[in-house]
């Protein structure tokens, strides 16, 4: 196998791949090496979203008798989500409608209705995560959702507080985002960092430092996998922090590949910190008590994290209404 930095990252980290387009993850399952989930959310179904799988869906939804815009929108994110499939030794996921974000019970709702139709279509639940944004209802339910034996992933995250509630509901995994959403919708948002040189590191190097050290100090078993990376040296650097996955686009991926390895040690120095005295006290409080009473606090009063995630899930309804105004053409 070629020495590349992609098989030098796939040796220490687990990869996966943060897409439906089956092309992206065929093109780098060479030699046998297959990626282990595949993460999806409402824009890249909407960017998968061709007139012929709408009407893969449709036709189906139709054949059981219900084509609905709903319908056909879950069994089009199935069917995407199942090309994928063929690619991978482990999850498919599913992002639970943005609409339902801040509301326990629809995001119940939600998964359950997502896991039935991958399970219509033949897909066990064992080979489904549903991905949930991490408000404090978004929190709760990963822990109902985990209880009745449904896999999940809590995500949107920007916190160390999201983390913690995360990792106290059990999500099998958590995505911070290391990049916000806006970096890839709104062109000369995304800049460029440096690693390990003060004040010009990426500001979610510390957020992320501090998630791991925090799970390791509690003993979570909660599966840290960094999503929305952009360039290579992203990659490297989360990857000498010792993260668990790291879900990646299709030109992340062809990036890598083209790159030799890198001495990633040179990170070690600059990427170790013990957590402070702040943040050994925000590990004593319990996120998911009183309704995730301080999960609430937390994202009023960082108004930061409170911006991102609060883009992230605007963003993902606009895209979701946008693959349904397509869907309803078909109907």
């Amino acid at each position: 196998m070629a020495e590349t930095l992609l098989n030098q990252i796939r040796s220490l980290v687990t990869v996966d791949v943060d897409s439906m387009d089956p092309a992206v993850a065929h093109r780098h399952t060479k030699d046998g090496k297959k990626f282990v989930d595949m993460t999806s959310n409402q824009a890249i179904v909407f960017g998968n979203a061709s007139p012929e799988a709408i009407q893969h869906a449709v036709d189906y939804a139709k054949s059981k008798g219900d084509a609905t815009p709903q319908r056909v929108l879950d069994v089009l994110t199935v069917q995407l989500a199942m090309a994928v499939l063929p690619y991978l030794t482990g999850n498919v996921h599913a992002q639970t409608t943005p609409r339902v974000g801040y509301s326990y019970e629809g995001t119940l709702t939600e998964a359950r209705r997502i896991i039935a139709t991958f399970e219509e279509l033949g897909v066990p639940k064992s080979r489904v995560c549903i991905k949930i944004p991490v408000t404090a209802e978004g929190a709760l339910a990963c822990k109902t959702l985990q209880e009745e034996g449904i896999q999940t992933l809590g995500t949107c995250v920007f916190g160390l507080e999201q983390a913690l509630a995360a990792g106290a509901a059990g999500c099998l995994y958590l995505a911070p985002y290391f990049n916000e959403l806006q970096v890839h919708f709104v062109e000369g948002t995304w800049k460029a960092y440096e690693v390990g040189i003060k004040n010009q590191e990426h500001p979610m190097i510390d957020v992320v430092r501090s998630i791991v050290a925090a799970y390791k100090k509690l003993g979570i078993k909660t599966f840290v996998m960094p999503a929305s990376i952009v360039t290579a040296l992203e990659v490297s650097s989360l990857t000498a922090l010792k993260v668990d996955h790291l879900t990646l686009s299709g030109g992340v991926l062809d990036e890598l590949a083209t790159l030799p390895p890198v001495a990633l040690d040179r990170y070690a120095d600059a990427l170790e910190r013990e957590l402070t005295e702040d943040e050994l006290k925000i590990l004593k409080n319990d996120y998911l008590a009183d309704g995730g009473k301080l999960l609430k606090e937390a994202l009023i009063s960082n108004a930061e994290t409170a911006r991102k995630l609060g883009y992230a899930i605007d963003k993902f309804a606009e895209c979701e209404e946008k693959t349904i105004e397509q869907i309803k053409k078909f109907l």
